[in-house]
């Protein structure tokens, strides 16, 4: 069994506040350190259940955050920004047979957690057909792109239960709430024996009912805090300026959705 795991931050045990995610600042290590011992406690899962290759993509900021010289030696991770437009997701293809999430947060526009957003602070929101879309929905359709099924999530509350709309048979392990500005945080000790446990479950699973069928034809919206940057993104090909923070593109292949979003959120 051949796993891919793309792990962000925002969704650790713990984290809670901005500055928490940022390198640069003091804070940061501890939540790095929590970060790697929580992608290690699902890698660890993984291998008891018969995990024969896992490929870890660090997926937060510049990719360099988990600890490489914590990785088993059945654990390639994958540091830095390839500047393919997978992104969060790159190193994947068909090979694989399941997708596990570690770290996940709300998108932006969800007010249930006091960090959400999608992919940067660029935009107030984003919507795919309608709906916000994390970068949950973002990399889960990259993923079915490719014929790969999602089997597990860890993260804030509001985005287990986005995943779970989803994609109701995969596994999800909650790892905070939140109102406003606060954030319930679980025990990381609590935190880290739920992924253990929930991607056990994940992998005992058939995993077929975890393949996310793609839509046949895709809208892609995003509402900037910035007028003028919707202005120039609406120049990228394809897009059309629907309002004065809005752009729109229409589109039947993922590949031009996941290329623009690459291009014009970053």
């Amino acid at each position: 069994m051949k796993l891919f795991i793309s792990a962000d931050i925002e969704g650790c045990a713990g984290l809670a506040i901005p500055s928490e995610a940022h390198k640069n600042e003091a804070v940061y290590q501890a939540f790095a350190k929590e970060m790697t011992r929580e992608v290690l406690a699902a890698c660890e899962a993984a291998k008891e259940m018969g995990a024969s290759e896992i490929v870890v993509k660090d997926g937060h900021g510049d990719a360099s955050n988990i600890d490489p010289l914590q990785m088993p030696d059945y654990v390639k991770l994958i540091r830095g920004k390839s500047g393919h437009p997978y992104n969060m997701m790159w190193g994947i293809d068909e090979s694989f047979d399941g997708v596990l999430y570690i770290g996940y947060h709300s998108p932006a526009g969800n007010p249930e957690f006091s960090i959400s957003h999608t992919s940067t602070g660029n935009s107030l929101y984003i919507r795919l057909n309608g709906e916000y879309m994390s970068e949950f929905m973002l990399n889960t359709y990259t993923a079915a792109s490719l014929g790969v099924p999602v089997l597990f999530l860890s993260g804030d509350e509001a985005i287990c239960r986005l995943a779970k709309k989803q994609v109701p048979d995969m596994e999800t392990v909650a790892t905070k709430s939140g109102t406003g500005g606060a954030t319930i945080c679980e025990p990381a000790k609590n935190v880290l024996e739920g992924i253990r446990k929930g991607v056990k479950q994940a992998l005992s699973k058939e995993r077929s009912a975890c393949q996310v069928k793609l839509p046949d034809q895709f809208t892609y919206e995003v509402t900037f805090k910035d007028w003028k940057r919707a202005y120039q993104m609406s120049f990228y090909p394809g897009m059309e300026q629907v309002d004065t923070f809005t752009d729109r593109l229409t589109a039947s292949r993922w590949m031009d959705v996941v290329t623009a979003h690459c291009f014009v959120v970053y």
